[in-house]
């Protein structure tokens, strides 16, 4: 019962994990779209945002499949991300920039996954890694796509 207990919280903070990895993606894409002007770099970052969606989605499904609540980023988190994209496009909002703060975030997010990865693989739901390893593969996609806008 003890390693049941032990799965459990691993799988619920990989699902957070996830979920929160998703979510602060597509709270930075909805700030920085605004600031895009660049029309091609716009319809990739407009895909990788459906992917996150999609990803969310299987996430809070998996997580209402299994009992487990997912908390949203923190308010001031969100606010701090939304001032620094502001910040960071007022002067530049160039398509290499827009792509180089993109993979900024991207390779932030590969890391957290990776390390999430490697600490609960073996003791990790089969839906649950499944979903992770396709975020990761995702997000490294995105940073490929990403590079070619630079």
């Amino acid at each position: 019962m003890d390693v049941n207990k032990h799965d459990v919280k691993k799988d619920s903070e990989v699902l957070a994990e996830i979920y929160r990895n998703a979510q602060l993606a597509l709270t930075s894409i909805s700030d920085i779209l605004p600031q895009v002007d660049d029309e091609e770099i716009r319809n990739e970052i407009i895909r990788e945002h459906d992917e996150y969606e999609r990803i969310s989605g299987e996430a809070a499904g998996l997580a209402e499949k299994y009992g487990l609540e997912l908390k949203e980023p923190g308010a001031v988190k969100k606010a701090m991300m939304n001032m620094g994209i502001k910040m960071n496009t007022a002067n530049d909002n160039s398509r290499n920039h827009i792509a180089e703060m993109m993979i900024k975030g991207t390779v932030n997010g590969i890391t957290c996954l990776k390390t999430t990865l490697s600490e609960a693989e073996h003791v990790m739901d089969d839906e649950i890694k499944r979903l992770l390893t396709d975020l990761i593969t995702l997000e490294e996609s995105f940073e490929t796509k990403l590079k070619e806008y630079l």
